[in-house]
């Protein structure tokens, strides 16, 4: 059971990093042609049903799997995975950053919504690269458990 929910987590957070990837693009287009009225009512669509019907149920089964994982992992196998190194605290650090990160997303798109989102397109561009730059950190930490 336990690498099926290894499978799940791992298939859960590809799903969620699309969000994650995909979502400030398009609040870069969303700026940079917020007088174009039409426009601006389908990318409004694309971003809620992007961060609700795919972001949030696939942030929660990353983080429920996540969390299964952990439990099963001192449970069944008798590891206790906070004792094997500072590895794993520093990828929960992370993952807590990203947690955050995901709900500001929400947030912006709520503001750009409302039109009051005082961001451009060069911010919502840097602020894309977080996410890629966690992931690198995180799956390094996962895969070379440094310390």
């Amino acid at each position: 059971m336990y690498n099926w929910i290894v499978w799940f987590h791992i298939i859960s957070m590809v799903s969620w990093f699309a969000v994650l990837f995909y979502l400030p693009r398009l609040f870069v287009y969303h700026v940079e042609n917020g007088q174009n009225k039409g426009f601006l009512e389908v990318i409004e669509v694309m971003e809620m049903k992007i961060y609700k019907y795919i972001g949030v149920p696939a942030f929660w089964a990353t983080l429920l799997s996540g969390i299964a994982l952990i439990l099963l992992s001192t449970k069944h196998y008798g590891i206790n995975v906070f004792q094997t190194g500072g590895w794993l605290h520093a990828k929960l650090t992370l993952v807590a950053i990203l947690i955050a990160y995901f709900f500001s997303l929400g947030h912006y798109r709520l503001k750009l919504k409302e039109n009051t989102a005082y961001k451009n397109g060069k911010f919502f561009r840097l602020y894309n690269e977080v996410p890629t730059l966690l992931l690198m950190a995180i799956v390094a930490l996962v895969i070379v458990k440094p310390f």
